[in-house]
């Protein structure tokens, strides 16, 4: 019987294989790993910007609707305090809002996930959830998930409104003494320390809702 003796090298280098083959392996599993916390990193990331701008978009909307409520009662202004003050906005035309700005960035306002501040302030917070998942990864379970981020949107007021002490008689313009052709502002408007002339024949220089109203993102 003849043994065949195998050189020190050669079984030195059959045994290094498979634990190089297993390196390798781990290795790659290693960073099809960190590929999917990029992955998700990403999609969270995503979700918070669709977050941001839709609860930005509700606010806004609410404030283009205090603006609109300003317009309509230009002559007479009994309800200026409370709309500079934010009362007065609807909650289902803002949340509308919100929904259409997260869909453009491929989320989902949750349901309930729209609701006006209730701490206070002015604002709404909002929640969205992504509409596609991760996907199939090597990490299981991720195909179903779906990335949910929230944020919140104030509004602060700007202007403030004082009403004539003595209210001139219907279409008495105190100017000129008491035409009947001239419509007058019965107040002051003040915004940022600044008195703001409000002339009701024209307003196309009325002030803007962001002149208003600063709306902008809160923790």
């Amino acid at each position: 019987m003849i043994a065949f003796v195998v050189p020190r090298k050669q079984r030195e280098a059959g045994q290094a294989v498979p634990i190089y083959i297993t390196v390798v392996a781990s290795l790659l599993f290693l960073a099809l790993a960190y590929f999917v916390v990029g992955q998700a990193s990403a999609s969270r990331n995503g979700a918070q910007s669709a977050a941001d701008a839709a609860a930005l978009a509700a606010a806004q909307d609410a404030r283009d609707q205090l603006r609109r409520g300003l317009l309509a009662s230009v002559l007479n202004p009994r309800n200026w305090s409370d709309l500079l003050n934010g009362k007065g906005f609807g909650t289902y035309g803002a949340c509308q809002e919100a929904q259409r700005f997260a869909a453009r960035n491929e989320s989902d306002v949750t349901p309930g996930g729209c609701r006006r501040l209730a701490d206070g302030r002015l604002g709404f917070t909002v929640k969205v959830k992504t509409q596609e998942p991760l996907g199939e990864t090597v990490v299981p379970g991720t195909e179903d998930i779906h990335m949910t981020a929230e944020a919140t949107a104030v509004i602060e007021p700007r202007c403030t409104f004082r009403p004539d002490e003595e209210k001139p008689e219907d279409g008495e313009d105190p100017d000129n003494g008491g035409g009947n052709d001239k419509p007058v502002f019965p107040g002051k408007l003040t915004c940022d320390g600044r008195d703001r002339f409000i002339d009701p024949e024209n307003l196309d220089f009325f002030p803007d809702a962001a002149d208003l109203f600063t709306v902008r993102l809160s923790g």
